[in-house]
């Protein structure tokens, strides 16, 4: 993969582009604000290389609010391929229903202080990139406490909820079933009567999935 990182802590920074340089991925970029964040993948994207994925954390200068998710939010509308990480401290659940109102496809949300294994993040960066959502399970329940439940949620059994509330964290099918000591069989079962309950049309393909997890997490 080829990421740009953009972290105001140098420390940090520098931790992360050791940490997947020495797993053989490339970091384009390094920098430590929003603005130089959009300007440097706007100059790899001039040259035909945009990368794979950005790490953002949220708050970073000059105000420390909300500058790497308005970064973030250019960068998604500028180039739909890049994958997006917001590797935050905080849960902020307005700033995630912003990223994932966009579209669930390529966006993931992490607690720094929750990742505790590296295979774990650098997982999350190949999903990422190829395509998925990941979510922290922390962010996953402070959505869903932000809003009414809509309809069609109400039909699925608690066991395809759970499964929904897994899927909405970026697992696979397989994880899911390893999760929960299903089979992959009864766990595809249940996503398709996921699917069903939730009127998602047939022709949308995988994105079917992307579709339920936005309903679940109140963002359709």
């Amino acid at each position: 993969m080829r990421l740009v990182i953009a972290e105001d802590s140098a420390i940090l920074r520098d931790g992360l582009v050791a940490l997947v340089t020495r797993r053989a991925h490339e970091v384009v970029a390094a920098v430590g604000d929003g603005e130089a964040l959009v300007a440097e993948v706007g100059r790899l994207a001039a040259s035909g290389q945009v990368p794979d994925v950005a790490v953002v954390d949220i708050r970073m200068p000059p105000t420390h609010t909300d500058e790497g998710l308005r970064a973030a939010l250019a960068l998604r509308a500028a180039h739909p391929d890049l994958g997006v990480l917001l590797f935050s401290q905080y849960v902020e659940t307005r700033f995630a229903a912003q990223l994932l109102g966009g579209g669930a496809q390529r966006v993931g949300y992490l607690l720094k202080d929750r990742v505790a294994d590296v295979a774990d993040f650098m997982d999350a960066l190949t999903r990422i990139a190829a395509g998925q959502t990941v979510l922290d399970p922390e962010v996953v329940s402070q959505l869903l406490g932000a809003s009414s439940r809509p309809d069609g949620l109400d039909r699925l059994t608690p066991r395809e909820t759970e499964v929904l509330s897994l899927m909405a964290e970026g697992r696979s099918n397989v994880a899911i079933a390893d999760r929960l000591h299903l089979s992959y069989g009864a766990v595809e079962k249940n996503v398709t009567s996921i699917f069903a309950k939730l009127d998602l049309p047939r022709d949308a393909g995988d994105h079917r999935r992307v579709l339920a997890v936005l309903r679940y997490l109140r963002l359709d």
